[in-house]
């Protein structure tokens, strides 16, 4: 990073929380700690990532776990990065369910199958998570612009925490002709500025990541951004406790820009660190046959991931062929035991309406892609373990994959005919 970029970074000493908790920012890469802020979230020394650790005062059980009027993932706090400054911008985020399968977990020899159901949170997206500690983040820094690269989800939920906050704007770049639209509509309705480039997401990130280098008054808020991280590792904490204080013996999720496993990954490893639990899952991270470099490199067992030009796939969600976090993600797989794969569009989508039509979940295509694992997973999923599908996103914010044939469907003038059809 050029010496220009460090002369917008901001001071962290403020961030502690109650009785002298201190966080500190250390790179992924090289070690180093860093005593500012950087608007791009890469570090100085070697232009890594970026990530944010509790190192005093840890939280105990009874803290995260006991009663606590705080809402949404703020129940929390005493594990999430709040300076005293600010109140949380939030939407009562979190609280997702935790679905026990009834039929599909059955129909492969799972009797303790889960689905964590993301799409319940208040955009319709795990995203949330992340978003209201970014945002409140980025108030307390004073920003005036919220900004983000997005295949959806991020924009949506980005320009609902703004609409929620005061005095700050929310900007978004989207790959011109390959968002959702249910996605985008909420990010209109939210009053989000929307922009388009010419090409996919990953040039996007790029050109954002370059803007917030050049202009302080921006903030980045992108998975990139480890105050992301921080909210979204909450769904762990909420599994370990809906699962009446026990860790799963497997985690599968979808897999797109990497960010979010390794979200998980860190809330499963703070709770044994902080001798909260006793154990840690395997994580199973999932992509799409057409967009899946980190999958590719697990299953060559190369230690980096070469980046796909022209990912292509119907689960647009993670439709990215260069994951920004990738580097996070491989070691969130190979430090748990857990593995990657790809599974083709036409599984996917068959799981979709298989988990609406079977279970009464209905998800956008990504979040199928966990579900659609199960099958290529029978040799390595005992039958009596424990295993949590995590479905990032609700099915209503995808609906052009969804076939509908009003056309052809029966159509009645009187009930007589109504009532022999259904006979039928």
């Amino acid at each position: 990073m050029s010496p220009k970029g460090a002369t917008r970074w901001s001071n962290l000493s403020r961030l502690s929380g109650e009785r002298s908790s201190t966080w500190a920012m250390r790179c992924i890469g090289c070690g180093e700690a860093a005593t500012m802020e950087p608007s791009d979230f890469h570090c100085m020394r070697c232009g890594d990532l970026l990530e944010l650790r509790l190192d005093r005062r840890l939280p105990t059980q009874a803290e995260l776990f006991g009663s606590n009027s705080n809402p949404g993932i703020w129940r929390f706090g005493r594990a999430l990065p709040l300076g005293r400054s600010v109140s949380p911008i939030s939407l009562c985020e979190g609280g997702s369910p935790l679905i026990r399968s009834s039929k599909l977990g059955p129909a492969i020899g799972l009797s303790e199958l889960y689905i964590k159901n993301e799409g319940q949170n208040p955009t319709g997206s795990f995203k949330d998570r992340g978003m209201t500690v970014a945002v409140t983040r980025a108030i307390e820094r004073h920003a005036k612009v919220l900004l983000c690269a997005s295949t959806g989800n991020t924009s949506a939920s980005l320009a609902a925490y703004a609409a929620k906050a005061k005095g700050i704007r929310a900007a978004v770049l989207v790959p011109a002709g390959n968002v959702a639209t249910g996605k985008l509509v909420q990010a209109v309705a939210y009053g989000a500025r929307i922009m388009r480039v010419r090409g996919n997401f990953d040039r996007a990130l790029e050109m954002v990541t370059e803007a917030v280098r050049r202009d302080p008054s921006l903030y980045l808020v992108n998975s990139i951004n480890p105050f992301r991280v921080e909210g979204q590792k909450t769904v762990a904490y909420e599994i370990f406790e809906q699962l009446g204080l026990v860790v799963p013996d497997y985690v599968v999720l979808p897999v797109g820009n990497a960010g979010n496993i390794s979200a998980v990954w860190k809330g499963f490893t703070e709770l044994k660190s902080w001798g909260i639990s006793n154990k840690l899952p395997k994580l199973i991270g999932v992509q799409a046959k057409g967009a899946a470099p980190i999958a590719e490199a697990v299953k060559e067992g190369m230690n980096s991931v070469k980046a796909w030009k022209k990912p292509k796939t119907v689960a647009s969600a993670i439709k990215i062929g260069n994951p920004v976090s990738w580097k996070k993600a491989m070691r969130a797989i190979q430090d748990s035991g857990g593995t990657s794969l790809a599974v083709p569009d036409s599984e996917i989508l068959r799981a979709r309406d298989d988990l609406a039509a079977k279970e009464g979940v209905f998800v956008e295509a990504a979040s199928a892609a966990p579900v659609a694992a199960l099958e290529h997973l029978r040799k390595v999923l005992a039958p009596r373990s424990t295993v949590v599908c995590i479905a990032t996103g609700n099915g209503l914010k995808d609906q052009e994959s969804v076939k509908v044939d009003l056309v052809s469907s029966p159509q009645f003038s009187d009930e007589t005919g109504l009532l022999k059809f259904l006979k039928e």
